[in-house]
């Protein structure tokens, strides 16, 4: 499975889980997202398994991404997940931050992998590494890559996560640079910018552009429930819904405790908040229903969806407008649309444009 079909598949409702297997993490990336540490949550692991195990042939996710913090600190359940998944018929990929592969200080040397973890990477259909400015500091750009390539020789399908400062950071024409010479055309790479998010939140640049509230303007990124440290299932990758709480109503879609796939893949589908947030986007919304109208839109794009409890006007509107079978249609097409336009487009809109061409490997469907 390849990183494009993966990516593909993202604005399409229900089509993969994201799923946090542990909030912890060995490195301290001063740019983290989670802000992980080794004394941060992770999910039962218990409640995990059960959870995987209520895939089924009939009803399943077509991917399950499964992430962190670092999820190779529990190489074990990463296996066992991925052969449950499989079972039901559900592809699995990993991204890991790869501490284990060796160290900085020593860039000469790659480290053995572990057995066990080396079991649990050989368990997934796509294998991707984290790599940036900072986690050189730590695992160091040499060992990264002498991993990347046993993995490759392994025949697994395998991709390059890489952040940088901004589409002019010369870390990233670097880095991209140094892939392409090593690796060819054999490892695609998904680009993003940093986000003031987690540790990086105090520090790095913001993105200060708003949307056009008056423009449809799907979000692609409510589409995949994600699985969080506490077991929570939330609609919204955004880190700010994942790691607060309670979080957004809206946005809530149960507990892996006491909740199955097929419960989670219903409330994803059947609604009709989500169904217009995917169809028309949270700025169009408050735009259009709430009660600031156009002033609504300037709190941006995610932070005014995350806000939408606050305004009873707007979710009365949308719940009005994205029900029954006239928002399942609309939902769907506008999923179908994001997905006929392909990787790269998707990219290109939520990742760093200049380096979106990168997603997909030569000859693949972009």
């Amino acid at each position: 499975m390849e990183l494009a079909e993966l990516m593909t598949l993202r604005p399409l409702p229900g089509a993969g889980l994201l799923l946090t297997v542990t909030g912890r993490c060995p490195l301290h990336c001063a740019h983290c997202s989670t802000s992980a540490t080794m004394a941060s949550g992770e999910p039962d692991a218990g409640q995990l398994r059960s959870f995987v195990g209520t895939f089924t042939p009939e009803q399943h996710p077509s991917v399950l991404m499964m992430t962190g913090g670092e999820p190779l600190l529990r190489p074990e359940l990463v296996a066992s997940l991925a052969t449950s998944a499989r079972t039901a018929g559900t592809r699995t990929a990993l991204l890991t931050g790869a501490f284990f592969a060796g160290r900085a200080d020593r860039p000469g040397q790659a480290a053995a992998v572990p057995e066990r973890i080396w079991r649990a990477v050989t368990s997934v259909d796509h294998f991707s590494v984290s790599l940036d400015a900072f986690h050189e500091r730590e695992t160091g750009r040499a060992p990264v890559f002498a991993l990347v390539r046993r993995v490759l020789d392994a025949g697994i399908a395998t991709s390059f996560h890489l952040v940088g400062a901004g589409t002019d950071d010369p870390y990233l024409a670097d880095v991209t640079a140094d892939i392409r010479r090593t690796f060819g055309d054999r490892v695609p790479m998904l680009v993003n910018s940093l986000r003031r998010v987690g540790r990086a939140a105090s520090w790095a640049t913001a993105d200060t552009a708003l949307p056009d509230p008056e423009r449809a303007l799907p979000c692609s990124m409510a589409a995949w429930p994600v699985v969080a440290a506490d077991g929570t299932v939330v609609a919204c990758c955004n880190q700010d819904v994942v790691d607060r709480r309670p979080a957004p109503a809206h946005l809530t879609l149960g507990h892996i405790g006491t909740d199955g796939w097929p419960a989670i893949r219903t409330r994803v589908l059947g609604s009709p908040v989500l169904r217009m947030i995917r169809t028309v986007g949270p700025a169009n919304l408050q735009h259009r229903y709430g009660a600031a109208g156009a002033a609504g839109a300037r709190r941006g794009y995610c932070e005014g969806c995350r806000a939408f409890g606050d305004d009873p006007a707007v979710l009365a509107a949308a719940t009005a407008a994205g029900g029954g079978p006239a928002g399942a249609l609309l939902d769907r097409y506008a999923a179908r649309g994001q997905a006929e336009a392909g990787a790269v487009a998707l990219v290109r809109r939520h990742g760093c444009a200049p380096y979106a061409d990168l997603v997909a490997l030569p000859g693949a469907e972009r």
